[in-house]
């Protein structure tokens, strides 16, 4: 058994101690990344930013009875700038509370942290489990983190087409627990000797500007900061903030090389609040003005590869005045259709648009040509617990992709009984610029077998919501003042 995995069983095992105090799943996680930051400090000898009396050794012989008092004091104070004066420790720690109470679980668990055997012959395994816990969480809750949690083996595909390369700005604006960013980073260390090939030059913009991105969440932006601390990244450029709002056209978040993200689905706080964002101004959801704000944080050239929902393909309104622009301004050059079920919320269905910013800002021409439609969906296998999404799934997409980050490589349409077609922009076009392309037909759905109430309940959630965004862009084009025929005869529908 891989050493990380092991010591992610290790350490899941031990959560049915604090369930039976309410602790729920990502209070759990949340709880190990403040022990786990000590104990990590503690092993690689880099303690001198931690105050004496909270550092590993002297909460493990904290006695019994003091031991949760002292804890608790030290999430307060590590997370004041008064008592540290490192600002990713205070990060990692501002507003840090613990939600043990009893002494003895506390006691439970750092002896049983303190008792791993955190190395191996190859690597330290920090990195490696606190990446094993994040996907036990999601794999629990079903949503990672109040998000959807996107499977690794994805992120891993993803990457691996994108080709991210060592001095290009590299940004996700939905980041999570920095899954795509920390992937990217070990795609180019793989490739460049852990960055030893490049110049000093070279290796500190790799190491503290390369990566930049954006989480809007409290508790996920601190997953996020010791995520890339385990895995030796600089989180300079990682904000805690609200892409739709002005802190994302921020200049750092401008003239992306690549962009790989996630962003979340569903409903929004609001419209967004930034004034770059002309055409999904007024859009109370997630999806459409992050897929806006990724076409316009893209450089001239550069690249994307973004998740999205179904509805993004086939709404009506902003939603084709978006697939408009995007069609316009990049090379939609390739879209993934995603099998459903692989995300922990059952019955979401979603894609993979790639695409290309033109080296014109405004092309007189669309940039898009064709777009080139992989269904991976149709007749796909019910995927979750028991059968986990692999990366050899994905071989045959793989393949079919190319070898060309920018979907230029040779490629075949396999016609109406295979899975990769072509479809010209003026086919699109005559489609109203209807991008939801299905041609095999699907025998059978992967809802069928939900047993569990719980995924009965969420797939339910699923359409229920589906459904009120629909509703709701109906509302806001009638709001607009549109009298088009069609929108009023859809709405009587």
């Amino acid at each position: 058994m891989n050493p990380a995995t092991d010591l992610v069983n290790k350490l899941w095992r031990l959560c049915a101690m604090l369930r039976k105090d309410g602790v729920t799943y990502q209070q759990y996680v949340t709880e190990l990344t403040y022990l786990l930051f000590l104990k990590m400090a503690s092993e690689q000898k880099d303690e001198s930013r931690i105050p004496e009396q909270y550092r590993w050794g002297a909460l493990k012989s904290a006695p019994e009875t003091e031991v949760l008092q002292r804890y608790r004091q030290a999430l307060i104070d590590l997370g004041d700038t008064k008592n540290v004066t490192d600002l990713s420790v205070v990060a990692i720690f501002q507003n840090a509370a613990t939600v043990i109470r009893e002494p003895v679980n506390l006691r439970r668990l750092i002896d049983a942290i303190d008792g791993l055997h955190w190395f191996s012959k190859e690597r330290d395994a920090f990195g490696d489990t606190y990446e094993g816990l994040l996907q036990k969480m999601a794999e629990e809750t079903k949503r990672g983190a109040g998000q959807y949690f996107t499977p690794r083996v994805l992120i891993e595909v993803m990457v691996r087409l994108m080709q991210p390369q060592p001095g290009e700005v590299i940004q996700d604006p939905a980041a999570g627990t920095g899954g795509f960013l920390i992937a990217a980073d070990h795609f180019m260390r793989a490739r460049t000797d852990d960055y030893f090939e490049l110049s000093p030059k070279q290796q500190t913009f790799q190491l503290q500007s390369a990566l930049r991105g954006i989480e809007n969440v409290q508790d996920t932006y601190r997953l996020l900061l010791m995520n890339l601390h385990l895995h030796k990244i600089d989180p300079e450029h990682l904000d805690l903030g609200d892409t739709l709002s002005p802190r994302g056209s921020d200049p750092k978040f401008k003239n992306a090389d690549l962009i790989l993200t996630n962003p979340p689905f569903g409903p929004a706080g609001g419209p967004p609040t930034r004034d770059d964002l002309t055409i999904t101004d007024r859009v109370s959801s997630y999806q459409l003005p992050f897929v806006e704000h990724c076409i316009r944080a893209l450089k001239p050239g550069g690249r994307a590869a973004i998740v999205v929902p179904d509805n993004v393909l086939f709404d009506d309104g902003k939603g084709k005045q978006l697939r408009q622009r995007l069609m316009n301004w990049c090379d939609l050059h390739t879209i993934l259709r995603l099998p459903t079920g692989i995300f922990y919320a059952q019955g979401v269905k979603t894609n993979v648009l790639f695409f290309t910013r033109a080296k014109e800002e405004a092309p007189a021409k669309d940039a898009t040509e064709a777009v080139w439609i992989y269904d991976m969906r149709s007749g796909a296998p019910a995927y979750g617990k028991t059968n986990p999404l692999k990366l050899e799934d994905f071989d045959e997409f793989v393949a079919a992709f190319g070898d060309d980050p920018n979907g230029q490589a040779g490629r075949k349409d396999q016609g109406d009984q295979g899975r990769f077609r072509r479809f010209t922009r003026d086919e699109i076009a005559a489609r109203g610029d209807n991008l939801d392309i299905t041609w095999l037909k699907n025998e059978s759905d992967p809802e069928d077998g939900l047993e569990v109430p719980q995924d009965i309940a969420t797939a339910i959630e699923v359409h229920l919501s589906t459904a009120l965004e629909e509703v709701r862009a109906l509302v806001e084009e009638l709001s607009a003042g549109s009298t088009n025929a069609d929108v009023i005869e859809e709405a009587a529908e």
